[in-house]
């Protein structure tokens, strides 16, 4: 049976633990210079690409290849699914030819027909709902930097958006507690919110939605934001921005979070608006880790799915 990585809530606790691990194995292995170059060998990965990415196609293009395979970026100008073929025929004759297919697209829905009728394994790299690779990157940064995940406070400040959801999904699966920050109109979805406290019961994480970004951080070891108007949004830049213009991660914020809170943020940032230069800029900014750590937990998720 294929193994899709979808959502953090397609694995169990243990599973996504391993996979941590095992990007902490991989990133020390690259740091000494030692690279499996093997393991996809004579493999194909698609990558495909309906939004435009920095982040998520180098660091697969890199991490296939470091893992000895061939990444093959695909665009929608460069296949027939932008010129009308459906989604389910491009699935199937995908699963064909390559053994791995990471989609970036808009509507989680269109990411799970794709992986409904693929017989290769899909890995979901950024949907409207769900970005859940981004957020493996974010917990093991934070993981590397205070050794647990249970008795760390993530505090998420801004709009309720893919990055919020999948955050939620990972304080369910990884049992730290999430106090998320949002405006009235900007909260996260009311059923991915439900259902990520109903399953933080298993994992005794304390999952809180509130409008005050002061109650948010108090006590957090991590604070974290993204940009106002996520990707395809850009329309609603302006009307996010005064609906979000009080949520902005300052130094003052960072001072009533714990006093060795870290800064983490998805990339790319408009500083300025969702946080200062001061804070982005800052020692306890770790964003950059961050950003390095998502080469590695895809190279785990690789590997695990293969």
């Amino acid at each position: 049976m294929k193994k899709d990585f979808l959502t953090l809530l397609d694995r169990t606790t243990d599973e996504l633990k391993h996979l941590i691990d095992e990007a902490i194995r991989l990133k020390k292995e690259r740091g000494a210079g030692i690279l499996r170059n093997t393991p996809l060998a004579g493999k194909s990965v698609a990558l495909i690409f309906e939004k435009s990415s920095t982040r998520t196609r180098v660091s697969f293009d890199v991490g296939v290849s470091e893992l000895g395979g061939r990444p093959i970026y695909l665009s929608v100008s460069d296949i027939q699914l932008g010129r009308g073929e459906s989604v389910s025929d491009t699935a199937r004759v995908l699963s064909r030819y390559v053994h791995i297919i990471m989609i970036r697209t808009f509507a989680h829905s269109r990411l799970e027909e794709f992986a409904g009728y693929a017989s290769a394994p899909v890995i979901n790299g950024l949907t409207d709902e769900y970005h859940p690779c981004q957020i493996m990157a974010d917990v093991m940064t934070f993981y590397e930097r205070f050794g647990i995940y249970r008795g760390i406070k993530v505090a998420y400040i801004g709009d309720g958006n893919n990055i919020a959801h999948s955050w939620l999904n990972g304080a369910a699966r990884f049992g730290f507690d999430l106090a998320i920050a949002s405006p009235g109109g900007c909260e996260p979805d009311k059923n991915i919110t439900a259902l990520a406290i109903n399953e933080a019961k298993k994992t005794g994480a304390n999952i809180i939605i509130t409008a005050d970004p002061a109650e948010a951080v108090n006590g957090a070891d991590v604070v974290t934001t993204d940009v106002w108007a996520s990707m395809g949004q850009e329309k609603d830049a302006a009307r996010k921005s005064e609906m979000l213009k009080s949520y902005q991660v300052n130094a003052a914020l960072m001072k009533a979070a714990g006093k060795d809170a870290v800064f983490l943020h998805c990339l790319p940032a408009h500083k300025g608006e969702e946080v200062t230069e001061e804070v982005f800029e800052s020692s306890f900014s770790l964003v950059f880790d961050e950003a390095e750590n998502r080469l590695h937990v895809q190279k785990a998720i690789m590997l695990d799915i293969i």
